[in-house]
């Protein structure tokens, strides 16, 4: 009889804590259903204070490894010289690539022959005051550098751009919140969440006419023009997504 009764009291004890879920399940689902969400962005524009660029030097084919190496070393230490003689701090120039290769011919006769060596260096520099751009451009080939380009321009601190967009983003989001409650008749309670992106695209500017140019006024054997070089603006935007609970 008192295992019957314990029984049936365990089976209570076990209703009342399905009941419990169920009912904390309700609950969690009804809170989810009411919620809204709405989003927003703003965009500031703000003029691009940083350039970055690659300068690189490639050599010509060379018998050995060391004839080769030794061209490219000298050359390309009168380039990094006359950038720093422009300004450019060492913390603002980087080594990203050096390549030594063998070069080979293939013939129908002898088939593929080593024919020498060829070595490539490349830096990549950070330039703080745009009005040099140009003239970094004309130096550097003077000096020999023969692969020149991938300028695009970025902003040092984004900090209060980002603040100012993110203010035009939860005004908007707001707005369009209250526009869609009016025309539906929502009632909307306090914000519980929210959610943020940021998007700055970096502005890359097409080289390949300067280049053209440059590598034309090289052949001649003449002085090389700094190219004008327009930084113009950049797009600062942020995305903001509001979640409202529903009354």
């Amino acid at each position: 009889m008192k295992k019957i009764h314990a029984f049936l009291i365990s089976l209570g004890v076990l209703a009342l804590a399905g009941i419990a879920v169920v009912a904390i399940l309700s609950a969690n689902k009804s809170d989810i259903q009411e919620r809204f969400s709405v989003s927003g962005s703003g965009t500031v524009y703000a003029k691009a204070d940083i350039a970055n660029m690659s300068v690189g030097l490639k050599t010509e084919v060379k018998k050995t490894a060391a004839e080769a190496t030794k061209e490219n070393s000298e050359k390309m230490n009168e380039v990094l010289n006359v950038l720093k003689d422009l300004g450019i701090e060492t913390k603002d120039i980087k080594t990203t690539s050096y390549n030594l290769n063998p070069v080979y011919r293939w013939t129908e006769t002898e088939g593929q022959k080593l024919t020498g060596y060829e070595v490539y260096q490349g830096v990549t520099l950070k330039i703080r005051d745009l009005s040099k751009i140009g003239d970094i451009i004309a130096k550097t080939t003077e000096k020999g550098a023969n692969q020149v380009g991938g300028i695009n321009f970025t902003i040092d601190d984004e900090y209060d751009l980002k603040n100012e967009a993110r203010e035009l983003a939860i005004e908007k989001a707001k707005e369009k919140a209250e526009i869609i409650a009016s025309q539906t008749g929502m009632k909307l309670g306090k914000v519980v969440s929210v959610y943020e992106s940021s998007y700055s695209p970096v502005v890359p500017y097409d080289y390949s006419n300067v280049r053209k140019e440059m590598a034309y006024a090289d052949g001649l054997g003449g002085s090389i023009d700094a190219p004008g070089i327009e930084a113009g603006q950049n797009e600062v935007r942020v995305e903001v997504t509001l979640v409202y609970k529903v009354k």
